[in-house]
């Protein structure tokens, strides 16, 4: 049986190795997103979505990546994996949506797999703890 260090000491490896490969994947999006490459211009195209977005997007990943990675601030997090996970699984709908191959879906729902790991995997003082009611 694991012991409950053992345990955490996983979980934050776990953590650790996803966010940061998450964090990797928005930010180098990102970039791309921001100067405007021409792939990205013609993917942006054909899901129908106008080139200004690209901008706006690539600034919000940057935004999201720094809340995620600075400590404290944890109602901070929770907003940019939100994002994160709306942004990613409104990329994943619009690919399927336009009949992209599988080749072209597959990069944003690996971002999303890796959102919902790194979430799911947070260490307890990068949670919002429990509200208490009356």
């Amino acid at each position: 049986m694991e012991t409950p260090n053992k345990s955490q000491k996983r979980n934050k490896i776990i953590y650790w190795i996803f966010t940061l490969w998450m964090s990797l994947g928005m930010i180098s999006t990102a970039i791309v997103q921001l100067m405007k490459n021409k792939d990205e211009l013609a993917n942006f195209t054909n899901l129908g979505y106008p080139a200004y977005l690209m901008t706006i997007i690539g600034v919000w990943k940057i935004l999201g990546v720094i809340a995620t990675l600075i400590p404290k601030t944890p109602l901070l997090k929770e907003w940019a994996y939100a994002g994160f996970f709306f942004l990613m699984s409104g990329a994943v709908a619009s690919h399927i949506i336009v009949g992209d191959p599988i080749g072209k879906t597959f990069p944003p729902f690996l971002l999303l797999v890796l959102v919902l790991i790194s979430w799911y995997f947070r260490p307890a003082d990068r949670k919002i703890s429990n509200i208490q009611t009356t």
